[in-house]
């Protein structure tokens, strides 16, 4: 080091020039002694600065003002407000399936199309379930042809039955009638008035209308026996008929199911239906999301002291960032989102770590702009007024 210092000591030290010293002119020595004697300028006050400088100071001292009265009334109004990242639009999706098998034949939809209540979405070949229809439909009519004729049958047998009873009747007067003749008959044979020949004719007389008026009677037994078993054959027609007609409506249900149609108003989405092909009964066909969306925002537990139903919120859509929405909280579960979960926590096992829960709060907007193709999974940013 000391070589290396040495070889480069004569280059690296540099012979300053002598000062030149200012020649006395006539009439300039005092002003140069006066020079000497003053010595280094001084450095003007930040008062002096500032008069230089008003103007930049006065933009600066109002810049500062202007952002430290925004961040308090920021601060003021964003503290009021509840926010998460943690929320999406949801719905109650659902598939639309075939009821009954066949071959597809129409399919007046299309992807992402809005269809209304009552709107036709595919139709199945029906003409196996008309005549499924018609069949049912001669079994009904043979039902009740049964149902008819016995019923035909209780009123003849009825009729027989008036006229057992008529016979019982006849048969009750002819019976009184030798009841008298055989009394007189005996009476005069005691006093000797009549013929033993007429008391035992009338005594035979009255044992003939006792036994004409036993058949009579058992002829009225029968005939109501006989209607009491046509009226149980009615019964067991009238159901064969019900089962028929059964059948009838469930035939017509099925060609009715061929015809698939919207429930609701809603957005037709993954479409796989198509014509010609074969749809099993259970087998879906496209997606279904109905206008009736809402927003899920998973507040965590800390954030929901002051929050409750009715409260208003502001809503930013991520693919809409332009675009602000408001609404109000409709209801907050009353649990966490793990609990409901299909393997809920079990806090009971294992080391605890207490970890800051979520809960799902529905948010409805209070006017959905028809500008907005929104769906069930896409993210938005709530902000809740809680105070």
């Amino acid at each position: 080091m000391d070589a290396k210092t040495r070889e480069r000591g004569p280059s690296g030290e540099k012979k300053l020039p002598p000062a030149s010293r200012p020649e006395h002119t006539p009439g300039s020595g005092g002003s140069a002694e006066a020079q000497e004697t003053q010595g280094p300028p001084r450095k003007q006050p930040w008062r002096d600065r500032l008069r230089e400088h008003g103007i930049l100071a006065t933009v600066g001292a109002c810049v500062v003002l202007v952002a430290l009265i925004g961040g308090l009334a920021y601060w003021l109004n964003v503290r009021h407000y509840e926010s998460t990242d943690d929320a999406f639009v949801a719905a109650r999706s659902f598939s639309v399936a075939a009821k009954v098998g066949g071959y597809v034949i129409a399919v007046p939809v299309t992807d992402n199309q809005h269809v209304n209540a009552g709107d036709l979405l595919a139709r199945i070949d029906d003409r196996d379930y008309r005549i499924a229809v018609d069949q049912a439909q001669a079994q009904v009519a043979v039902a009740e042809a049964n149902v008819a004729n016995i019923a035909a049958q209780i009123d003849s047998q009825q009729a027989q039955i008036d006229q057992a009873k008529a016979q019982l009747k006849q048969a009750e007067a002819q019976l009184q009638f030798s009841q008298q003749e055989d009394a007189r008959a005996q009476d005069l044979v005691q006093k000797g008035a009549g013929t033993v020949q007429r008391a035992q004719q009338t005594k035979s007389d009255l044992e003939a209308q006792q036994a004409n008026n036993a058949r009579a009677k058992t002829a009225v037994i029968a005939a109501e026996l006989g209607i009491k078993s046509l009226q149980a054959q009615r019964k067991s027609a009238e159901a064969s008929r019900q089962q028929a007609q059964a059948q009838l409506d469930q035939t017509k249900l099925n060609l009715e199911y061929t015809n698939l149609v919207a429930a609701q108003s809603g957005r037709v989405v993954k479409l796989s239906g198509a014509e010609g092909t074969f749809a099993t009964a259970g087998q879906s066909l496209m997606m279904f999301v109905p206008d009736e969306v809402w927003i899920t925002a998973n507040y965590k537990e800390t954030q929901l002291a002051d929050m409750r139903p009715g409260q208003p919120v502001e809503i930013r859509i991520d693919a809409y960032p332009g675009r602000k929405l408001s609404g109000h909280v409709e209801s907050v579960q009353p649990g966490s989102g793990t609990a409901f979960s299909l393997l809920p926590a079990e806090n009971a096992t294992g080391n605890f770590v207490k970890v800051v829960q979520r809960v799902p709060v529905k948010i409805v907007v209070d006017d959905w702009p028809p500008d907005l193709p929104v769906g069930p999974g896409m993210s938005v940013v709530p902000w809740t007024r809680v105070r």
